[in-house]
C-alpha cells in the first residue's frame, strides 16, 4: 500500500495524540500491558510470517534496511517495524514493502484504541500492537522487527518463535533503563533470544560478547558470530564477506561510512542463517546498492537549508546520539581533512553528550549548538554548547537550524562541510524543514 500525501493535520495524528495520554510515562519497560492487549486483539503476533528480531545499540535500523533491500531484490515482500520516525509516524510501519497508508494506519490505531478501552498502556506499546495487527492481516514473506529499547522487556519481545535473532554492536546507552555496565546492557539485549532460534552477533566488546554467548548457549540457540563464523571487511573496491556458505567480493554499500561495512555484513550473515530464503550474490549486490536509510550519514543535496550554504559546500545529516555513534562519525571525519568541518549539534537531556562529542573533537573546526525543535527533553543551545566546550570543541549556541547555517557560512571563506548531528529527533526536524 502506498503512503498518502501528508495533510496538515491527518486523522492519524489525532488518534496518536489521544494514545499519548493513556500512560503517565513515555517509557515504562514491561510486557504485561502489551500481552494483555494482544490477547484482546486475537493474538496477531502469533499469525505472522517468519520474524527476524533485531536488537543492539547502534546499527539496528541499518541492518534492517539492508535485509529489506536484499530480500526485496530477491522478490520477497517484507513487513518492517522500526522506530522512531523522522517526519511522519507512517515511517515506522511498512506493509509488504510500502509505508502504511493513512487509511490503514487509522483503522488499526482506532481498533487498538477501542479494544484497549482506556486501560493504561504506553504509546509505544499500543502503536506496536497496531503494527503487529496490520502485519497479521496483510500477506508478506517476512517480518523485520527492530527492538525499541533493550530487548528483554521491550514491547517487541512478544515473538515466541522468531526465525532468527540478531544483536548489533552493544555500547553504553539508555543506562537509566538498561543498566550501567556493558554486561548489564548486553543481558537486556540477549532477552530476545529464544530456544533453538539462530543468533547472529555483530562485533562486540568482550564484556558484551561473554554475556550474549552465554545466554545463547543456555537456550541451545546456534551462534553465528562476527570474527568467528563470519567476517566482513573493507577492500580497495568495496567489501569482502566470508561466511560458512558465501565468500563474496561486493561493492561498497550505498549507505556512507566504514561502519556500514559491518552493518551490511551483519545483514548478509542473517541471510546465511535464515532458512527458506535463498538469495543469490547478484541479489545481494543489488540490495547493497539500492538500500536507503535516511539520516544515517545522508548528504543533503537540495532544499532550503542546502541553499543557505555557498556553492561548493556540503551539508550532511546523521541521527546518531551515543558514544559508539560518535566514534563512527570520527572515523569518517578522519578522511575529511580536505576542508573544514563544522557541526550543528543538538541532543536530548537523557543522553551523554561528551561521550558522543569527544571522539569528534580533533576533527571539528567549530560547532553551533541548538535546542531540538519540538522536543521537550532537549538540551538548551547554551547547555549543549557547554558540553561541547568540555569536550574540547570551540562552540557557541544558535537560535535554530537556519541561524546556525547562516553563522557557519559567514565564518569561513573556503568550501567546508557541515554535519548536523546528535539526535534522530533533530534529524527529523532538519528533514521536515528542508522539505
Amino acid at each position: 500500500m502506498a503512503a498518502d500525501a501528508a495533510p496538515q493535520r491527518a486523522p492519524s495524528d489525532k488518534v496518536l495524540a489521544r494514545l499519548l495520554s493513556l500512560h503517565p510515562k513515555l517509557i515504562d519497560l514491561s510486557l504485561e500491558r502489551v500481552l494483555r492487549l494482544l490477547r484482546q486483539l486475537g493474538d496477531p503476533h502469533t499469525k505472522l510470517p517468519p520474524v527476524v528480531h533485531v536488537a543492539g545499540t547502534n546499527g539496528k535500523g541499518s541492518v534492517v534496511a539492508y535485509l529489506r533491500a536484499i530480500l526485496e531484490a530477491s522478490g520477497r515482500r517484507c513487513h518492517v517495524y522500526t522506530s522512531p520516525h523522522l517526519v511522519r509516524f507512517h515511517e515506522r510501519i511498512r506493509l509488504a514493502g510500502a509505508l502504511i497508508s493513512e487509511a490503514a494506519l487509522v483503522d488499526v490505531l482506532t481498533e487498538c484504541e477501542r479494544v484497549n478501552a482506556g486501560a493504561s498502556i504506553t504509546f509505544f506499546e499500543i502503536t506496536t500492537c497496531a503494527a503487529l495487527l496490520a502485519f497479521s492481516r496483510a500477506p508478506a514473506d517476512a517480518v523485520l522487527l527492530e527492538v525499541g529499547m533493550g530487548g528483554r522487556l521491550d514491547t517487541t519481545n512478544v515473538i515466541d518463535r522468531p526465525a532468527l535473532t540478531c544483536v548489533t554492536p552493544v555500547s553504553m546507552d539508555h543506562m537509566d533503563h538498561l543498566g550501567d555496565t556493558l554486561a548489564k546492557i548486553a543481558g537486556e539485549k540477549a532477552g530476545i533470544f529464544k530456544p533453538g532460534a539462530p543468533v547472529v552477533l555483530a562485533p562486540q566488546a568482550p564484556e558484551a560478547a561473554d554475556v550474549l554467548e552465554a545466554r545463547a548457549h543456555a537456550l541451545n540457540a546456534p551462534l553465528y558470530r562476527a570474527g568467528h563464523e563470519w567476517t566482513a571487511a573493507a577492500t580497495d573496491g568495496g567489501m569482502r564477506y566470508e561466511g560458512t556458505r558465501w565468500k563474496l567480493d561486493l561493492p561498497k554499500p550505498a549507505l556512507f561510512g566504514p561502519h556500514q561495512i559491518v552493518n551490511a555484513g551483519v545483514a548478509i550473515a542473517c541471510l546465511e542463517m535464515l532458512g527458506g530464503f535463498p538469495v543469490s550474490p547478484a541479489q545481494i549486490r543489488q540490495g547493497l546498492g539500492n538500500v536507503e536509510w535516511p539520516a544515517r550519514m545522508q548528504r543533503l543535496k537540495r532544499g532550503p537549508l542546502v541553499a543557505k550554504l555557498p556553492r561548493g559546500w556540503e551539508l550532511w545529516l546523521d541521527g546518531g546520539h551515543n558514544a559508539g555513534c560518535g566514534e563512527a562519525l570520527a572515523e569518517i571525519a578522519k578522511g575529511w581533512r580536505d576542508r573544514p568541518l563544522y557541526l550543528i549539534y543538538g541532543m536530548l537531556n537523557t543522553k551523554a553528550p561528551e561521550g558522543f562529542l569527544k571522539p569528534l573533537s580533533p576533527y571539528v573546526t567549530s560547532l553551533r549548538a541548538i535546542a531540538i525543535p519540538g522536543a521537550d527533553a532537549t538540551l538548551s543551545g547554551e547547555d549543549a554548547a557547554k558540553h561541547a566546550h568540555a569536550s574540547g570543541i570551540d562552540a557557541r549556541s544558535a537560535p535554530g537550524i537556519g541561524a546556525a547555517l547562516d553563522d557557519i557560512a559567514e565564518s569561513s571563506e573556503a568550501p567546508a562541510r557541515v554535519l548536523i548531528c546528535g539526535s534522530l529527533y533533530l534529524a527529523g526536524a532538519v528533514l521536515a524543514e528542508n522539505g
